[in-house]
């Protein structure tokens, strides 16, 4: 046993020197190697990877190659004839939750993960069209479907919705593709198309609420030119309240001012009044004693100074010089005289 293991070890040597061939890589593709007979280890796929752009050398008839090319892939779905995966019309058709049909337009970025190409060609694939034609075309064409169709028909016209779909789907796929070693990188949406007589339906909507929209904005200019126009009555009021509470109290000032004048100039008088009042009472006191008799003599004499005076009694029809007080008279001459020495 142990001579014709090492017979056909030689036989085998033997064959890869004369007969091997070159298997090689390109810059973006991984090789997987299949031993359908061996002496040595399992049969069957090889568990390693074979990096990009190399050359191997492997014995033929009982060895297998192949690769994979592990670069961005885009599967677009799409309604345009001249683009996507096929020829004719591939966009997705959907039903909305609210029951409106509706036509969308679907890329889907996808690419191998280069650690798990033997296990795409042990159990999904053995190349890149294969898997794109009946792995990812298929799955990715009925889920997007089911996740998309979540949505309400107006809800479309948001793109922040339609975004948050694409990243469910994105999520979805990426949970069912990762044990088949496939990796999502996105899913993007571009048009959308309704049922013709939806479609019509909506534009007219559309145009319904552009002219309510127009009406709107017309009532909002109205409102803020009243409003403009009552802040404008409003300040020419405070204006004219403001002049005439300036007038007010510029008024109010001066009447206040001569009002204050006018009552110091009323204590002035009747402080004088109250001071020749009292002077008069100081007089007339003074008056009632016995030196105002004298004054008032003195006064009387000094009115008669210089004046000729001729007493004549009249008695009994005619005069009569007895009845003259001669005391009196000569009293009255003493005064004078006393006048005259002051």
């Amino acid at each position: 046993m142990r001579q014709f293991i090492k017979i056909l070890a030689v036989i085998m040597f033997s064959l890869s020197v004369s007969g091997c061939i070159f298997h090689s890589t390109g810059e973006t593709e991984v090789g997987v190697r299949t031993k359908k007979l061996t002496l040595f280890g399992e049969k069957g796929v090889e568990k390693r990877v074979y990096e990009p752009g190399s050359t191997y050398i492997f014995l033929p008839l009982i060895n297998d190659w192949n690769t994979f090319d592990i670069k961005l892939q885009n599967l677009e779905f799409t309604k345009s004839i001249n683009k996507g995966d096929r020829s004719g019309q591939d966009d997705l058709l959907l039903k909305t939750i609210d029951g409106n049909d509706i036509s969308l337009d679907v890329i889907i970025v996808y690419r191998i993960d280069p650690t798990k190409a033997y296990l795409i060609l042990q159990k999904v694939a053995r190349n890149n069209q294969e898997l794109r034609d009946k792995i990812v075309r298929t799955i990715a064409r009925s889920k997007p479907r089911d996740i998309f169709g979540e949505l309400k028909t107006e809800g479309f016209y948001v793109s922040e919705n339609r975004e948050a779909q694409a990243v469910k789907a994105k999520e979805v796929l990426q949970k069912m593709f990762e044990p088949m070693g496939i990796i999502i990188e996105k899913v993007l949406t571009k048009d959308y198309r309704f049922n013709p007589n939806y479609q019509q339906a909506i534009e007219d909507k559309k145009v319904a609420d552009q002219r309510v929209e127009k009406n709107k904005s017309a009532q909002h200019a109205v409102a803020e030119e009243y409003k403009r126009k009552l802040e404008e009555a409003k300040g020419e009021v405070n204006k004219l309240v403001a002049d005439v509470d300036g007038e007010y109290l510029k008024a109010k000032i001066q009447v206040d001012a001569y009002y204050e004048k006018q009552e110091l100039l009323a204590q002035a008088i009747t402080a004088e009044g109250i001071a020749e009042a009292k002077g008069i009472m100081e007089m007339n006191n003074a008056m009632a004693s016995a030196g105002g008799e004298a004054l008032v003599k003195l006064k009387i004499a000094e009115a008669l100074q210089g004046k000729k005076i001729v007493v004549l009694p009249v008695s009994e029809g005619g005069m009569n010089l007895k009845t003259t007080d001669i005391n009196a008279l000569l009293n009255t001459m003493g005064i004078k005289s006393l006048a005259g020495k002051q």
